[in-house]
């Protein structure tokens, strides 16, 4: 009978997830707008790429989407059930809440495979393919990302700005170049119109100038003299783009889980570098999140079994907010070196943990459970309801025994 209740536990989890996931996905996607809305004006991507980008963008979301999906899974099953009074037959049959732990774990334990292969695996690999992709559609459309009548700092040591550009014919009319690539020598280059040219090979832009003249300031030797000319050329580099995209060095985002840890397990003698160490506890820490969701969902959702489904949702998502708190002051505590990584990326963990099985275990006993901002807050609500019951009524009393006459 066991085996029966738990198979059937463990059904009745699976859907409330799936529509979870679907739920924040679309919500992400939607937060995203923005940024898509920006690539389709700058860079003129198609959908297929845009497509690409968010499907590179995805593993990091759904590292955090999965802990909470699972809470909420539970969460949700058990305030159904709760409601239904599918609980109190359960242990009518000498059925105890300890029994249907199993395909709880069973159900975090999944959570936390998908989450490792997301945080371990898949989230390196797309945020560096993503940021190809990206450096990608900029080389092939360089004069797409650049603006008319704004400054444009993106090359190193450079200052570019020009009134209009002509999209078939690439002519940049008006042009202003403010260039300190010399050390010594400062050099304004105006110019009428100029022509561009783009190097793939050498990742370089050529800026083809017309009837123009550079005023050139030096001020260790304190001159400065103007020259006029009929062309001139300045190469832009953009491998300054290329470095800004992490192709030069791997971040610690992007790094194999092999590289990271020696990244952050340095040899003795050398200093660790936190940023590594934080990021190795993150993989392992938000896939065993799964587990402490799993085990706080399943007593909260029983002991609101009085409340509505929306009452539950906004409970498991309070919850999960306070983790993602404690989450990110432990990392700002731990990146200042306040106290050691580790605590700042398990802490969360324990602490959800622990009063998921305190809560259990006040289930289990069939002791109330009150929530001090919760309680208050129902109390308010109560009386305010009374209040505007009781204003309501002295109106309508005085409507009812006016003056005629008025």
């Amino acid at each position: 009978m066991h085996t029966t209740i738990q198979r059937y536990l463990f059904k009745e989890l699976l859907s409330p997830f799936c529509v979870s996931v679907t739920f924040f996905t679309f919500i992400f996607i939607i937060s995203q707008m923005k940024i898509i809305t920006s690539h389709i004006v700058n860079y003129q991507i198609g959908m297929g790429t845009l497509g690409l980008l968010l499907v590179y963008t995805l593993p990091y979301f759904l590292q955090f989407v999965i802990p909470m999906s699972v809470m909420l899974s539970a969460l949700l099953t058990f305030l159904r059930m709760s409601g239904d009074m599918e609980i109190v037959a359960l242990k009518a049959g000498g059925i105890s809440l300890y029994h249907l732990l199993p395909p709880i774990f069973l159900f975090g334990l999944g959570g936390t495979f998908v989450t490792a292969g997301m945080t371990i695996y898949a989230s390196p690999l797309c945020h560096r393919a993503s940021k190809q992709l990206l450096y990608k559609v900029a080389t092939e459309n360089v004069d797409l990302g650049l603006k008319p009548r704004q400054f444009i700092d993106t090359y190193k040591d450079v200052v570019l700005y020009f009134h209009d550009i002509d999209k078939d014919t690439k002519v940049l009319k008006d042009i202003f170049i403010e260039d300190h690539r010399s050390a010594k020598v400062s050099s304004t280059v105006v110019a009428p119109q100029g022509r561009l040219f783009f190097n793939k090979e050498q990742l370089t832009i050529h800026l083809q100038l017309l009837n123009g003249t550079i005023h050139q300031v030096d001020l260790d030797d304190r001159r400065a003299n103007t020259v006029a000319f009929d062309s001139y050329e300045i190469r832009l580099d953009v491998k300054r783009n290329l470095e800004a995209l992490g192709e030069k060095g791997e971040q610690v985002r992007e790094m194999g889980i092999t590289q990271l840890y020696k990244t952050a397990h340095p040899p003795k003698g050398k200093k660790a570098n936190l940023g590594a160490l934080k990021e190795w506890h993150k993989k392992f820490a938000l896939p065993a999140a799964c587990l402490a969701m799993a085990l706080l969902g399943m007593p909260l959702g029983i002991s609101a079994r009085s409340a509505k489904r929306a009452y539950g949702i906004g409970l498991g998502l309070g919850f999960f907010l306070l983790y993602y708190i404690m989450l990110s002051f432990g990392w700002m505590l731990a990146e200042s070196g306040f106290y050691p990584p580790a605590l700042g990326m398990w802490m969360p963990n324990v602490v959800s943990g622990t009063i998921g099985a305190y809560l259990l275990v006040q289930a289990v006993r069939e002791r109330p459970v009150r929530l001090p901002f919760i309680s208050k807050g129902t109390e308010f609500l109560r009386i305010l309801q009374s209040n505007l019951r009781a204003t309501g009524r002295k109106t309508r009393s005085t409507y009812e025994h006016r003056p005629k006459d008025l």
